[in-house]
């Protein structure tokens, strides 16, 4: 239908048009209704709150991820083929267990060369023990012909002493004429035999003392040779030992006590040792998930206010519908990463029901030990447009409103710290369903 309206005439319709129609139903139709204000001219009435200022606890809030407690990567230290295989990924192992074992032949038959060279030189050691043993005898030997011919001399001191007096005596006699001088040749002659017996014995002990000195080197030499024989069997032991090490290392056993979280192996596999592996998967991945870190990185501008005792509330979204976990930080780390410029934050969680699980992503709440002066609004005072920024409607003492954009801070869910745009005693209005627009009068009622 166009622009017209529709006036019955005889049960016929006749056409008019819209401009024509008031003039003929002026008469008939009653006076219009005086306009009324529109809601833009209205004086709403509001409530207000004032910006108060007040000591908070801050908080930060930041991403939290779930890590084992330890974390051990498995290589091998010896080389060879992989000949038994005992665990397999989500298996629960203690700490000593096998893992798997590794065939080394090759080790067996070294360490029976080595126990041959060991008993070769333990009979080599005998042999210089008895070396030992026999220079010791001849040592004694000599030293007994050394006393025997000291003894010799002490009696041959004795008989040129005596021979010597009766020399004299004799000499005296012969002097005085009661001796003839054929007695006194003899006493000499017997005299000179004592010296000459002396001087025998005298050279007997140098010669016994000679062979004291050969004997006790000889000794000292086979007492040598048995401490190098002793020696070299030491280390054909220690060679041993070390090798027994190595053949140790074919079982690959489990570091710590916790779950196998990645097996990168199978059996038959040709393994080496792990200096020649270091760039390659380990065999196995034990984590030890019965107690957990929460790793936090906080970032600098809160880093220095972390401390270990502060309390942390942690959120996961796997479990939403859960109360927060609640934890002290049990450590920091003391330094920023250049990279991020953020502090990691430890906290331990027991987790012997194995709920939680590494790798989980949450969030951590951490209160800071340090209270600070904050200027505070309720969360209903403040609103919020579509890009996110915050506002305020602020009322002047004129009762005109200021729309206000503000920084929000800490949020303790019941008020939020405004950083910037409003000062302390400052009113705004307060939740209100209207939306309000700079210089527009509103009435303040009375709280």
């Amino acid at each position: 239908m166009d622009n017209s309206s529709m006036i019955l005439r005889r049960g016929n319709p006749i056409r008019l048009s819209l401009a024509a129609a008031p003039l003929l139903l002026a008469g008939c139709l009653p006076a219009p209704p005086v306009a009324k204000k529109s809601d833009a001219d209205r004086v709403v009435a509001v409530r207000t709150v004032a910006v108060t200022e007040s000591e908070v606890q801050p908080t930060t809030l930041q991403p939290a991820t779930v890590h084992a407690f330890y974390r051990s990567e498995i290589r091998p230290k010896a080389s060879g083929f992989v000949s038994q295989l005992n665990v397999d990924i989500g298996d629960v192992v203690q700490a000593g267990q096998t893992l798997l074992q590794i065939d080394v032949p090759e080790m067996s038959k070294q360490r029976e060369v080595i126990q041959a060279r060991i008993a070769r030189l333990k009979a080599e050691e005998k042999r210089a023990a008895a070396g030992v043993n026999l220079a010791d005898a001849q040592v004694r030997s000599s030293q007994a012909g050394l006393v025997e011919a000291e003894s010799e001399m002490n009696r041959a001191d004795a008989s040129l002493a005596a021979a010597e007096s009766e020399f004299q005596r004799t000499s005296d006699l012969v002097e005085r004429g009661s001796l003839q001088d054929r007695m006194l040749d003899e006493v000499r002659k017997k005299r000179d035999s004592e010296r000459a017996t002396k001087q025998a014995v005298a050279s007997a002990i140098d010669s016994a003392k000679a062979d004291v000195a050969v004997t006790e080197a000889q000794k000292v030499a086979a007492q040598a040779n048995l401490e190098a024989a002793r020696a070299e069997t030491m280390i054909a032991e220690r060679e041993l030992e070390e090798l027994d090490v190595m053949i140790d290392y074919a079982t690959v056993r489990a570091p710590i006590a916790g779950i196998v979280s990645e097996r990168n192996v199978e059996p038959g596999d040709l393994v080496g040792k792990a200096s020649d592996q270091a760039s390659t998967r380990p065999l196995f991945v034990i984590s030890q998930v019965d107690k957990l870190r929460v790793r936090i990185p906080v970032p600098e501008t809160d880093a220095a206010r972390v401390n270990p005792g502060d309390e942390v509330t942690l959120t996961f979204p796997s479990f939403s519908g859960e109360p927060p976990i609640k934890a002290p930080v049990t450590r920091r780390s003391g330094s920023l990463d250049p990279s991020t410029r953020t502090m990691i934050v430890e906290v331990e969680l027991e987790n012997t029901d194995g709920k939680l699980l590494p790798g989980m992503f949450g969030q951590a709440s951490i209160n800071l030990s340090t209270k600070v002066a904050a200027n505070m609004l309720p969360s209903r005072a403040i609103r919020f447009s579509e890009d996110g920024k915050a506002y305020v409607y602020v009322v002047g003492q004129d009762e005109t409103v200021t729309v206000a954009a503000i920084e929000t801070g800490l949020d303790n869910g019941k008020a939020i710290q405004v950083r910037s745009g409003l000062l302390p005693g400052q009113r705004v209005i307060d939740a209100h369903l209207k939306r309000f627009t700079d210089g527009q009068k509103v009435t303040v009622l009375a709280n």
